[in-house]
């Protein structure tokens, strides 16, 4: 019923007013509660009071379906076909390919960013607000849109200003930008959120499984956790920085939850209400190629030949237009554009960044903060500035991305994720440049070590003796720490030395063993484990005795030496004789 209620909204000015009415009633008729799994229903899931998101977003805060979810159950009555026009089952039905996109992106995401809990309904909840689940399955056996889906270009006009940032290489706009495929990616955010998810080599944003990929690694940016309620607000608020479209979406999230069932491609429902109807745009996305939809009237531009005729106030009739203030022949100025932030941004500046320093394996303690200058020096709020890890190297942001887009503040100001030192050392370029506006990039230097150990003990006492020509009994195992916490993957090397002031290798005494039985007395590219525990092979000794000293060194200087001592096994003396008897 909420469903039929939807379709007959009307287009305008009270669409807004009257989903407002479908929203409570649907709200007054689910009844507040908790599923199987202890997660709230959409009519308890309230948004965080912390949440927000930043002033960019995944498709430029381009609009969406407002339709809501039905009210029937999720899951069809198995005499149930779907009905003539794309109703009945196929209402609540997703199309098999959208479907099967959904779910291969969450189960690559559960293996990349297991503690991001991504699942595939919200793909789904988000799939179906921003293009009706692809136009209803439109889409070739590989996943991509038989027709490009596109938004209205964000021209400022009734949206937001964003000008071209691909010179129309996704959207066809070298004007304006407009989000694109069935996720909605606006070309600035795909050209650093694109995934390839069918393997095709291609990152395309009218790809499904790439979209929804993309979609999934956008969400689990930020080392958020979708299974907590917060981190879920904050993450559809990234994607549409909307409240409204929040509580749209956490809607369909939950009806998904409930349960689903794929339907053929292409025979999918296609929404009617969109959050822009009645702003004077196109009801649907634009789809190149397609006569414009029913209901809707392009508006007729300005005939150059024929100047408008102004309206009296209120809109009565017409009136004589005056004679031009200007002599003839004077050249009209043309309306001009108030400049956006993005276009006074003169250049970029270091905001007190120090020096960038982690060893291999853990986070920077520093983050790297820009500010967007006017030519003048002064700050420039809500610019977009991308920060772009460049090079060969495994170090990422938090998160496990290569590149973060962030919104600067009202001090101009903008902080990149913490940086996650990978395991390749030394100096990793992350690079800062200003969304939509050609100005030079600002270059930061950070600097990856090798694991180390400032200190390595003996994890027991039993002492490290051997006949000669014999074996040890006990194997030397050390734990390597540092700073008290444990120091795990840190690089170590043994020697058997000739003395406490003589480092070099002894060439007698106790030795290891290599694959092939010959003697050794250094060992390197050993590694602590997880536990920072290093345990060396078996030693063995020669006929050599006395006592030996064996050293263990870690990078970062942190040395131990143990003694080892080889001596022949006591004899006991005979008793001596009991003389004769009295």
């Amino acid at each position: 019923m909420a469903a039929q209620f939807g379709r007959r909204l009307r287009k305008g000015a009270a669409t807004t007013a009257v989903a407002a009415v479908a929203v409570a009633a649907l709200s007054a008729s689910q009844a507040p509660g908790v599923n199987d799994h202890g997660r709230q229903t959409a009519a308890d899931a309230t948004p965080s009071p912390e949440a927000s998101a930043s002033d960019g977003s995944a498709t430029g805060n381009s609009p969406y379906y407002t339709d809501l979810p039905p009210l029937k159950s999720p899951n069809p009555s198995p005499s149930t076909g779907p009905a003539p026009g794309g109703t009945g089952t196929t209402e609540s039905g997703i199309p098999a390919t959208v479907l099967d996109a959904y779910k291969k992106a969450e189960t690559t995401l559960r293996e990349a960013k297991p503690g991001c809990n991504l699942p595939w309904q919200l793909l789904a909840a988000i799939g179906r607000v921003e293009s009706g689940q692809a136009r209803g399955g439109r889409v070739d056996a590989d996943g991509t849109t038989l027709k490009p889906i596109l938004g209205p270009q964000l021209d400022g006009n009734g949206f937001a200003l964003i000008k071209d940032t691909d010179d129309g290489a996704y959207d066809g706009n070298s004007s304006y930008d407009q989000a694109v495929g069935p996720m909605q990616f606006i070309p600035s955010t795909w050209a650093w959120a694109g995934r390839d998810g069918n393997d095709d080599g291609k990152k395309d944003p009218n790809n499904i499984y790439d979209a929804a990929l993309a979609a999934g690694h956008y969400l689990c940016r930020n080392d958020w956790d979708l299974s907590q309620q917060g981190d879920l607000d904050r993450a559809i608020l990234s994607y549409n920085n909307s409240r409204d479209y929040l509580n749209l979406v956490m809607r369909w999230l939950e009806y998904y939850r409930k349960g689903t069932h794929e339907v053929p491609d292409g025979t999918g429902t296609l929404p009617d209400n969109r959050s822009d109807d009645g702003a004077g745009a196109s009801p649907t996305p634009t789809i190149p190629g397609t006569t414009n939809p029913a209901g809707s009237t392009p508006k007729p531009g300005p005939n150059p030949e024929k100047p408008e005729t102004p309206q009296k106030p209120g809109g009565g009739g017409t009136t004589t237009p005056k004679p031009p203030t200007t002599p003839p022949g004077t050249p009209s100025t043309p309306p001009t554009t108030p400049p956006t932030p993005t276009d006074t941004v003169d250049h970029l500046e270091d905001a007190g960044t120090a020096k960038l320093t982690a060893m291999a394996g853990d986070a920077f303690g520093r983050r790297i903060s820009t500010r967007a200058e006017t030519e003048a020096g002064k700050a420039v709020a809500k610019v977009r500035v991308r920060f772009t890890i460049v090079g060969d190297t495994d170090t990422t942001f938090t998160g496990g991305e290569d590149v973060a887009t962030v919104a600067t503040n009202s001090s101009g100001v903008a902080v990149a994720p913490a940086l996650q030192a990978g395991e390749k050392t030394g100096t990793v370029t992350v690079r800062a440049t200003v969304v939509g506006r050609a100005v030079p990039g600002l270059d930061y230097k950070a600097t990856v070590t090798e694991r180390a150990a400032d200190a390595l003990a003996r994890t027991g006492d039993a002492a490290l003796t051997c006949a000669p020509g014999g074996t040890f009994a006990n194997q030397v195992e050390v734990k390597a720490t540092y700073k008290g916490a444990v120091a795990d993957g840190v690089a170590a090397t043994a020697t058997l030395i000739k003395s406490a002031d003589d480092p070099t290798v002894t060439d007698k005494g106790p030795y290891f063993k290599d694959a092939d039985g010959k003697t050794v007395r250094t060992l390197t590219g050993l590694k602590t484990d997880a536990k920072g525990l290093l345990k060396l092979p078996k030693l063995y000794a020669d006929d050599t005795t006395g006592t030996f000293l064996l050293r263990v060194t870690t990078a970062g200087g942190a040395t131990l030496t143990v003694e080892l001592t080889v001596a022949a096994a006591e004899t006991s003396s005979p008793s001596p004789s009991a003389g004769p008897s009295a």
